[in-house]
């Protein structure tokens, strides 16, 4: 389900409906891997702005937010012109880091195309320096947190890249 039944219900933070741009097709004629970037960046942007961090906080706190890492399975491809959403859940947050756990999915169909996890840094931006959330943020974030701990933890988090040794 992407939309929240009632605002009693924990959903995740979904995005807004977005489309897969021409010029983002490869040669193999799917979604380049590296869009698939751009489309959970755009989503994390309008869930952080939700919170209260978008660019306007930037702008007048100079704080900002920086991924410090990022984990991309690609599990459907996806082409031109299909219109998508990420869910996006919080799975935890402290005084200077996000943990954050996103779905790609087609807006209509509802089906998975790909997963990000990642972890993001709070900035700030004159000393370029990992720092505290304000007081305010913290609050939005742990209330976001909070909101998103009943849901089900998806199987992929913490999910790492092996090879496992052939016997």
């Amino acid at each position: 389900m992407l939309e929240r039944r009632d605002s009693s219900d924990p959903a995740p933070f979904v995005s807004s409906v977005m489309t897969v741009e021409p010029q983002w097709i490869d040669y193999n004629g799917h979604l380049n891997m590296a869009y698939y970037n751009v489309l959970f960046d755009r989503a994390a942007d309008e869930a952080f702005a939700a919170l209260g961090m978008g660019p306007q906080y930037r702008a007048a706190r100079n704080l900002s937010t920086m991924t410090a890492e990022a984990h991309v399975r690609y599990l459907r491809e996806i082409h031109e012109g299909t219109p998508v959403v990420v869910r996006c859940l919080f799975l935890a947050a402290d005084a200077k880091r996000i943990h954050c756990f996103q779905e790609l999915v087609h807006a209509t169909e509802g089906w998975l195309s790909a997963t990000c996890e990642t972890m993001t840094l709070h900035v700030d931006m004159t000393a370029r320096k990992v720092s505290p959330f304000p007081d305010d943020i913290a609050r939005n974030l742990q209330r976001m947190v909070a909101s998103h701990a009943p849901l089900p933890r998806p199987e992929a988090v913490g999910r790492r890249i092996a090879m496992p040794a052939k016997g």
